[in-house]
């Protein structure tokens, strides 16, 4: 075994929120390289082609030349970008501009470093060597399954198991200095033990975990579909809080869809929670929109149950692992109540769907 068990979620050296907020730029900009995917994951929207093709968004690879000019707005932050992270709701590798997306970003010196997450099914050495090359920091691997049947039960995909092993081996063996993180669901072991999957994929890993998959996406129902009963621990690092009532995500993460629209979070797959559009908009525009405001402000005014999109979430407790809830008072009388009530357009904040 070589590869250390760790979670994905950095633990130590944080930075304490509170003592920084409002940031000049978003710690993590995240924007979607496509938003289609390989596989139909029974726990993940993107898989459901009936609910994708009801929503009437715009589902395919975002527009390079778009990139381009959002990764060149990066500047007008006067601040570091610590990570762009080239993943949303799609899986990176069905984007064939993915690795020029990642050239292009590297030349960027106001961006720390580049990660994107993978299912891996679509790796082959060619690709291997062209994602080592790009000298991205970090490729995070998901990994569905311990066998080819496991895999088609949960994904509906059918693979050569041994080859998909072989792919992930090869591009660790080539690595050079980018971290190989690999990920597997506790709840799809099937009967399987988790040293079974520390067996197989330990070695070729420099970091590996094993999570726990929970519903999510907003108003998506992968528990009825899964089976399974959510866990009363943190799903990455933490015992679960039950309390919680401001989410931090939107204070230090930026993403982007991929038409180009501007989401607070992850969850958001519907595109209903819009905080700006950078095809009409720059970054700067964006972060500090009166829109991405007043939602930040309804979190710290502890309406969040007011707000269709956001009260059912349950990232608060069981993925998150920043807690600014004491400190809610005192950053929105600092950074936020003066910004909102100063505007002609909004006088109090409200429901942003």
């Amino acid at each position: 075994m070589s590869g250390k068990i760790a979670p994905r979620i950095e633990m130590t050296g944080r930075t304490n929120l509170e003592d920084v907020i409002p940031l000049k730029a978003p710690y993590n900009l995240i924007i979607d390289p496509s938003s289609v995917c390989n596989l139909e994951c029974v726990f993940c929207p993107t898989g459901d082609a009936y609910k994708i093709k009801s929503l009437n968004n715009y589902q395919g690879h975002i527009d390079l030349d778009l990139y381009k000019k959002i990764i060149d707005q990066i500047k007008d932050f006067n601040s570091e970008i610590k990570m762009l992270r080239l993943w949303k709701e799609g899986e990176p590798l069905c984007n064939p501009n993915l690795i020029s997306m990642i050239d292009y970003a590297r030349k960027n010196k106001e961006i720390n470093k580049i990660d994107t997450t993978t299912n891996a099914i679509a790796l082959s050495r060619e690709l291997s060597r062209d994602l080592i090359s790009s000298k991205i920091d970090r490729i995070n691997i998901s990994v569905y399954g311990l066998n080819s049947r496991a895999y088609y039960k949960f994904t509906g995909k059918s693979i050569d198991f041994s080859e998909y092993v072989e792919n992930i081996a090869y591009l660790h063996k080539i690595k050079n200095k980018t971290e190989i993180f690999i990920k597997f669901p506790r709840n799809l072991l099937f009967g399987e033990k988790e040293e079974k999957f520390f067996d197989i994929f330990a070695k070729y890993s420099d970091r590996i975990f094993i999570e726990e998959l929970f519903p999510g996406w907003e108003s998506f129902d992968s528990k009825k579909d899964l089976n399974f009963e959510i866990k009363k621990h943190g799903i990455f690092f933490q015992p679960i809080q039950e309390n919680k009532k401001v989410c931090t995500h939107m204070f230090y993460n930026m993403m982007v869809n991929v038409d180009g629209t501007v989401s607070p979070c992850f969850a958001d797959w519907r595109r209903k929670l819009i905080v700006g559009d950078l095809k009409k908009q720059s970054l700067t525009e964006v972060w500090n929109s009166l829109e991405f405001n007043l939602l930040r402000y309804q979190h710290l005014n502890f309406e969040r149950s007011e707000n269709e999109i956001c009260k059912k979430c349950i990232r608060l407790t069981h993925a998150m692992l920043d807690d600014i809830d004491s400190y809610a008072h005192q950053l929105k009388n600092l950074i936020l109540e003066e910004k909102i009530y100063q505007s002609n357009k909004i006088k109090t904040p409200g429901v942003l769907i």
